[in-house]
């Protein structure tokens, strides 16, 4: 018997950590929602319909020490009548465990829509916020943050 029959491959020290809980604080990587899967989460959102670019504006902090409570502000232009309004904005973020941070619902009585909340962001990403216009149409927007420490990672 040789050393190398002792070791346990890399694998093997990956599941072991798995099954201590502890494998989400020494590869992070590997709870995270990765670009495949948030774009997945927007083909969901929007079907077969196509995404146009602008009238949504995302504001996130480019840098934010702490990924617990980013300040996260939404506008999407529209005149919010009864005829043309926005009906929803879904905000999906690339790195966080699950990609769909939150949707918020609007109807013409809603006078804008705009909102400001603070939001969990799991690592540095790209977060994009998808409107939902009220004639069928999908606008896009998004913006990129700078996260010094991590929030929203799960242990197993």
């Amino acid at each position: 018997m040789n050393m190398t029959d002792l070791q346990p491959s890399r694998r093997t020290y990956l599941s072991m950590l798995g099954l201590l809980g502890i494998s989400s604080w020494i590869v992070p990587g590997l709870t995270m929602a990765k670009k495949p899967e948030a774009m997945e989460a927007i083909a969901k959102i929007v079907g077969s319909n196509p995404i146009r670019d602008g009238r949504v504006k995302l504001v996130i902090p480019p840098l934010v020490e702490s990924g617990n409570l980013v300040v996260l502000k939404l506008a999407i232009e529209s005149p919010m009548t009864a005829n043309d309004y926005v009906k929803a904005v879904h905000v999906i973020a690339e790195g966080n465990p699950l990609p769909n941070i939150f949707t918020a619902y609007f109807t013409p009585r809603s006078g804008r829509a705009e909102l400001t909340t603070r939001v969990r962001l799991a690592d540095s990403q790209r977060v994009w916020a998808i409107a939902q216009m009220s004639d069928g149409s999908f606008w896009q927007g998004h913006a990129d943050t700078l996260i010094t420490l991590s929030a929203c990672t799960e242990l197993v």
